[in-house]
């Protein structure tokens, strides 16, 4: 089948397919978002010329599509720019347009699309039909099925019904005995790294006297795992970090997580609307290594039932999922399986210990591929936290794992329980590493508690700072984190033709954001030598009522004061701004100004305004320079005609982005 240049992955059912893109799509309004592995709402053409599968002139290309990715990275290639993204719901790959072998590919594509939709196939049109007959087709095209079902491959496509979502493999569990046998195992291989909790109990663990140091002939068994260890901290193959890297070849569930998330909800006796000045979608990270021991493991769980009493679950409140780690992560029960705070506390009482390591790094890596997703019960409008129990330390590293869940939103609390004494210091993987997973290192995101016995004096402090929604501060991405204020010349030499093509590069950079009145906001200034607000940040707090706006914005025509234009933006947009979003300032000139612009752009800066200029034609490099937030390179940029400005849309905003991605913590 044919398909056009705007054609996104997303909108196209089929799980995989042979398609041919026509000639003429590296054009950059046909949008890219990643490299290697693109989100879905990319184009399928554009991110085969960016992957180097096909160039300008077309061509077949093979489309599979895998599951959501926790971020996206923008690179320019094979004359694509693609952008940046935190996190999409949907991905896709594109390779070479050969058939694999023992797969059949459709002739011709179902479309999600309420309209009727022309495909060709070959030379002859072929219309997918609307509503249930677009279901009924989708039920019984042909689609492709592979020769054989092999475990450790990527999920292939199989019979489809309509939901797509049903395709999706089902997660392997490994026994316990296993996990079990491999902690021996390691245990003994490394006999002077591991604590012993005293089994019956006595009084606080935290002295020196009770963190008892194995010997290398102390006989242990694991039928009983009530002896707990600590991690065998330099074991090779409990070093090995969880990385982000996506692998051709491995589903979500081939990286050796055992998971629950399939599992469907049970039914609920009653829905509570919960405490409405608590909405976040919440996963506690529970540690469920052997060094915990049983006592203790109760302890926690019983922590967990009294936080999910304090928080007041239900559907207009926060939510509450767990997943429990130990050599691997798998979930519990996730946001949607229980509304309220009674059948909560039920299901976690019910929870069972998986013994071994405690791999939090590989935990936090798999709540962000997996936990966050519309499927388990992610709302979208609430802030996305976790919270991580963990016993002594960790047995992995937890750094970059960290950090590409705060960049994809997530606001990551730790709770540690009996840290490390100074005479095991030396076991620990990953020094201060509280200081490198939280989502700021401030003391708010961190508590440390001395003993077990103390860890039910700190509920109401954990639930007090997880539902102050304004401080948290990782809750925001580049996308949704800013005040953005556009200061346009309306000057005479712009003229009306080339002023419609500067709203329409004011459009295309405001759509990239999300748009609300919590999230992105968008102001317009238009100046001559005089100044106008065309829209203050308040104004409108839809995507559509912005992008609207924009286009009805009238050219003025006069002269050109640029420095009297960034004071007026300073007073009328940026003075408004709310305390806890960026401040961005773009500013499209095409001349020198009358006025001086160094004094009012310092001023701006002072006052955390990050200032990106755009020159056009006639435009003083060296007032663009002294506009533009150091270092100047990032954050000004020169065309030599109004038709090119579209070149820097994605440059403009990956730059913002990244600025994002690199604030300090602190």
């Amino acid at each position: 089948p044919q398909i056009d240049c705007d054609v996104k992955a997303g909108k196209i059912i089929n799980p995989e397919f042979i398609a041919k893109c026509p000639p003429g799509c590296q054009d950059v309004k046909y949008r890219v978002y990643g490299t290697d592995i693109y989100a879905s709402f990319s184009s399928v053409c554009n991110a085969a010329i960016h992957s180097g599968i096909i160039d300008n002139t077309g061509g077949k290309i093979l489309v599979q599509k895998v599951a959501g990715h926790s971020g996206y990275r923008g690179s320019f290639s094979n004359g694509v720019r693609s952008l940046s993204l935190p996190r999409w719901r949907e991905s896709f790959l594109v390779s070479e347009g050969k058939p694999r072998k023992g797969v059949t590919y459709p002739s011709t594509l179902e479309y999600s699309s309420s309209k009727s939709t022309a495909v060709k196939s070959g030379n002859d049109p072929v219309n997918v039909p609307t509503g249930d007959a677009v279901r009924k087709e989708y039920q019984t095209s042909p689609v492709p099925t592979p020769a054989t079902q092999m475990a450790t491959t990527a999920p292939t496509p199989t019979t489809t019904t309509t939901d797509p979502s049903t395709t999706t493999p089902k997660p392997t569990t490994t026994p316990a005995t296993t996990r079990s046998t491999a902690v021996a195992a390691a245990a003994k291989t490394r006999p002077g790294l591991h604590r012993v909790r005293d089994t019956a109990f006595r009084g606080s663990s935290t002295s020196a006297s009770n963190r008892n140091i194995l010997r290398s002939n102390t006989g242990i068994q694991r039928q009983e795992p009530v002896a707990a260890f600590r991690r065998a901290a330099g074991s090779p193959a409990h070093l090995a970090m969880e990385t982000d890297l996506w692998k051709p070849g491995l589903s979500l569930f081939d990286t050796g997580f055992s998971s629950k998330e399939e599992l469907n909800p049970k039914p609920l006796e009653s829905i509570s609307q919960g405490n409405p000045n608590c909405k976040v979608d919440l996963s506690f990270l529970m540690d469920g290594s052997w060094s915990i021991g049983k006592r203790r493991f109760q302890l926690q769980k019983q922590f967990l039932s009294n936080v999910a009493q304090a928080l007041g679950i239900g559907s207009a409140g926060p939510l509450m999922g767990i997943v429990q780690y130990g050599d691997d992560p798998s979930t519990e029960f996730n946001l949607k399986t229980y509304a309220n705070s009674k059948d909560l506390r039920n299901a976690i009482e019910k929870i069972s210990q998986k013994g071994g390591l405690s791999n939090v790094g590989k935990a936090l890596s798999f709540v962000n591929k997996n936990f966050f997703s519309d499927a388990n019960g992610n709302r979208g409008g609430a802030p996305n936290v976790v919270v991580v129990m963990v016993d002594g330390w960790p047995t992995d590293r937890v750094e970059e794992a960290s950090r590409l869940a705060r960049e994809s939103g997530i606001n990551i609390f730790f709770v540690t329980i009996e840290a490390a004494a100074e005479s095991e210091k030396q076991n620990v993987i990953e020094p201060n590493f509280v200081d490198k997973a939280v989502c700021r290192t401030n003391g708010f995101y961190s508590i440390n508690v001395p003993s077990w016995f103390g860890l039910h004096k700190v509920v109401q402090p954990l639930v007090k700072r997880v539902c102050d929604s304004d401080r948290l501060v990782c809750s925001k991405t580049c996308l949704n984190s800013a005040d953005i204020g556009f200061v346009i010349d309306g000057s005479s030499s712009v003229g009306t033709s080339n002023f419609r093509t500067v709203l329409q590069f004011v459009a295309n950079i405001s759509k990239e954001f999300e748009i609300s009145d919590t999230d992105t906001r968008i102001g317009a200034v238009q100046y001559t030598y005089e100044q106008r607000l065309e829209f203050s940040f308040d104004k409108y707090n839809t995507k559509q009522d912005v992008l609207s706006a924009i286009k009805r914005i009238s050219y003025w025509s006069g002269g050109t004061s640029t420095g009297a234009a960034i004071s007026y933006a300073s007073e009328q947009l940026f003075s408004k701004s709310k305390p806890n979003k960026r401040k961005i300032m773009i500013l499209i000139t095409d001349g020198r100004s009358y006025d001086d612009v160094r004094v009012p752009a310092m001023a701006a800066h002072r006052n955390g305004v990050i200032a990106y200029s755009v020159g056009v034609a006639w435009a003083a490099q060296d007032e663009l320079e002294a506009i533009a937030t150091d270092p100047d390179k990032e954050h000004s940029f020169f065309v030599d005609e109004f038709d090119n400005l579209y070149r820097f849309v994605n440059q403009l905003i990956q730059n913002i982005c990244t600025e994002f991605n690199s604030q300090p913590r602190n």
